[in-house]
């Protein structure tokens, strides 16, 4: 069993799933980095890092959800933090998305819902303590058109939060969301200029936040916030107040 402290981390090759992985690495965290897809950016961030191990999983799938579990289980031997950051939006108004882009979108959120049950009950419920991060959107509570399922999806996830806080009430694991604003990542950075200027308009500070300012929120509540559970941090630079 990994003697440091474990941080699982869904989507960490990209974006604000890798910034995650290098903050907690930083904070002294062993990292468990899950990809699907990008086995290149994952490769390069665990080399940066220098240690930790990659698992590569569709998340939508429970077959592969529990096959990663058990890799967890067999390599590292511990969870002592997990971050839901793996998600992606499909992008589309009501009248043109079909039905199964809709189900696609949902299928992310249940994969979420799963390996955190499974995480829960192999590791931090045995080990008595644990943190659960999950990474939402400041759109899940401003609302965003053409993409209805993903924030639906994001909103879910506060909801989850909150609830699965409730049900580990007495017990040392804590719960809560990070939503982030407008973040200058992969998902971004190809929106037309006019859209950028469009929502910079809104943000008191002007600009673009950084992977690593979300990320950054993470560590603290992996490392710290002791008495913070069940809530939603909002990083967005004053788009939206919560």
């Amino acid at each position: 069993m990994i003697e440091q402290p474990v941080a699982i981390v869904t989507g960490g090759a990209t974006g604000i799933g890798a910034a995650c992985c290098y903050a907690l690495a930083e904070k002294g965290f062993y990292i468990g980095l899950h990809y699907r897809r990008s086995v290149d950016r994952a490769q390069k961030v665990l080399a940066d890092i220098g240690k930790g191990d990659l698992f590569c999983a569709d998340l939508t799938d429970p077959d592969a959800v529990e096959t990663m579990v058990g890799q967890i289980k067999e390599r590292l031997g511990r969870v002592d933090c997990l971050v839901n950051n793996a998600g992606h939006s499909i992008n589309a108004d009501i009248n043109s998305m079909r039905l199964e882009q809709f189900d696609l979108q949902r299928a992310i959120l249940r994969g979420t819902w799963y390996l955190t049950k499974r995480v829960l009950r192999l590791f931090m419920l045995r080990q008595g303590k644990g943190r659960i991060i999950n990474i939402s959107s400041v759109v899940g509570h401003t609302g965003n058109a053409g993409q209805i399922p993903y924030t639906m999806e994001k909103a879910a996830l506060d909801a989850f939060s909150k609830s699965l806080a409730r049900e580990l009430a007495g017990r040392d694991i804590l719960v809560n969301s990070v939503a982030p604003g407008f973040i200058d990542t992969d998902m971004t950075r190809d929106l037309p200029e006019e859209i950028k200027a469009q929502i910079l308009s809104q943000v008191p500070l002007g600009r673009m936040g950084r992977a690593e300012e979300v990320a950054e929120v993470v560590a603290f509540l992996a490392t710290s916030g002791s008495y913070i559970n069940g809530t939603v941090i909002h990083v967005n630079g004053g788009l939206y107040g919560g």
